[in-house]
């Protein structure tokens, strides 16, 4: 099981956390990114990072609406 799944059913707060932590990862790892020849390791861990983001972010929202 990856992370993002594992952030499932969590509470709100540990997904901020993580939220935050990503938003740090994601701006690290973008900095890495060249302008041209970008590495398939980078950009896969970018990609991964923005995924698991973007589920967190789902995650929260459904928090959100369900209230």
């Amino acid at each position: 099981m990856n992370r993002a799944h594992s952030c499932m059913g969590t509470d709100i707060e540990t997904l901020k956390r993580r939220l935050t932590a990503l938003e740090a990862a994601i701006a690290e790892t973008k900095k890495r990114v060249p302008a041209h020849s970008i590495k398939p390791p980078v950009m896969m861990d970018l990609l991964n990072l923005e995924d698991e983001r973007d589920l967190i972010l789902d995650e929260l929202r459904t928090h959100h609406s369900a209230k």
